[in-house]
Formats: structure tokens, C-alpha cells, sequence
């Protein structure tokens, strides 16, 4: 068992965090918040927007928000989590405060994609009656 983790936080465009001295670390699935010391099993789990956090060999805790992302443990000494965008900063209020501005636009994202979802599936339903009203027998059509 290794004594500390590595812990590689990437996105599509840059590499936000590696850090060979983790010692500790704190994510949140679906399930809820979890811990990974080393010598963890491997993993495989989806984040939610939320903040990971991590205690390094120094005793500094250190924190980046996520917007969702995967994580992975691996040989339980490497632990990788690809994210679609993440912000390291050490003022945990204000990273706390950017999750839920992340939680609130994904929400409202979902609604407007609810939204347009419904609005089309009304429209392809409009044109289906349509097209079944001008081919019915009364209408002159041809079934």
C-alpha cells in the first residue's frame, strides 16, 4: 500500500490539478459524499457538481469545484477525474457558492431542454394529424 494517492483532475482544454502527495481526498456521487484514502479499491463512479477536496502530504487542504465528471481509482494509488470544467481555488466558501451556480444552470438547462423536448414532439403530432386528416377517404386524399 502506497502512502499517498495521485491525483490528476483534467478537463478537455488543460490539466487543473496533479498532485503526487495526496493523502486524503472527498468527492460526491449520486450516492452521496465519499472518501479515498490509498490503498482504495478500484473505483468507477460519476461526480455531480460539487467540490472535491484533498489533504496533501503537508497537511494543506486544497479544493476544486467540478462540473460533474468521472472519476476513476486505479491500483489504489492513482485517482483521475476527467470534468467538463473545474476551478481550483483555496477559499472553499467561494468555490461552495459556484456549485450551486453550476447546480442551478444545469437545472435550468435540463427544464429548457424539457421544454424544447415537449415543444417538438406537440409539433411532429400536429403534422401527423395533418398529414392523416389530407390522406383520409372524406378529404379527397389517397390511402
Amino acid at each position: 500500500m502506497t502512502a499517498t494517492l495521485r491525483l490528476i483532475i483534467t478537463t478537455p482544454a488543460t490539466v487543473l490539478v496533479d498532485d503526487a502527495t495526496v493523502v486524503a481526498l472527498r468527492a460526491e456521487d449520486e450516492s452521496g459524499g465519499f472518501g479515498i484514502l490509498p490503498g482504495h479499491t478500484d473505483l468507477l463512479t460519476v461526480l455531480t457538481a460539487s467540490v472535491i477536496r484533498w489533504r496533501n502530504a503537508a497537511g494543506a487542504m486544497l479544493y476544486c469545484a467540478v462540473r460533474g465528471g468521472v472519476l476513476t481509482v486505479t491500483d489504489g494509488a492513482r485517482v483521475a477525474v476527467a470534468c467538463r470544467e473545474g476551478t481550483v481555488d483555496s477559499d472553499l466558501p467561494k468555490l461552495e457558492a459556484a456549485v450551486e451556480a453550476l447546480r442551478t444552470r444545469s437545472t435550468d438547462e435540463g427544464r429548457q431542454a424539457r421544454v424544447e423536448q415537449m415543444r417538438l414532439h406537440a409539433q411532429a403530432v400536429r403534422q401527423l394529424m395533418r398529414l392523416l386528416r389530407s390522406a383520409s377517404p372524406g378529404n379527397g386524399g389517397h390511402a
